[in-house]
């Protein structure tokens, strides 16, 4: 068996003080998650987490820096992920706009409270890539090539 991670982008946002969040149906139930999904082929990173903003929150979203990258297994779903984290200005939001399969509601919701209900975030991802963004951490988008 070949191993493999899978290549993850999600988005940490703000507005008004408060950070955009998903809510969603999973595997262990209702789950809350930035903006995530997985690379697609022939996609570059940012133009992947500009669309899974748009498909998951009706957002329209500008990466402006990089958080940074992260590596978590899941042991009980024997998977490794590989995410890429972008912050940057959401341009437009389409409030009508059909969200992807699973998503309930996209939400702005203040830190404190998203502190409160680490138990219902989908991974420990959620929360640790909140806290870079707190203590600042940004990368330039320049760090990453696209080879066509």
């Amino acid at each position: 068996m070949i191993w493999k991670p899978h290549v993850t982008v999600a988005a940490v946002l703000e507005r008004d003080g408060k950070l955009l969040l998903v809510e969603e149906e999973t595997d262990d139930g209702i789950r809350y998650n930035q903006p995530a999904g997985h690379l697609e082929c022939n996609e570059t990173l940012a133009d992947a987490v500009v669309r899974e903003v748009l498909e998951e929150t009706g957002h329209h979203f500008v990466p402006e820096s990089l958080v940074g990258i992260y590596d978590w297994r899941n042991e009980k779903k024997d998977i490794t992920y590989l995410r890429f984290v972008f912050t940057g200005r959401v341009t437009g939001h389409e409030p009508d706009r059909a969200l992807d399969e699973g998503i309930i509601a996209a939400h702005w919701i203040p830190l404190d409270t998203i502190k409160a209900m680490q138990a219902q975030h989908r991974s420990p991802l959620v929360m640790r890539c909140i806290e870079d963004w707190c203590a600042g951490k940004r990368y330039p988008l320049e760090m990453m090539t696209h080879c066509a």
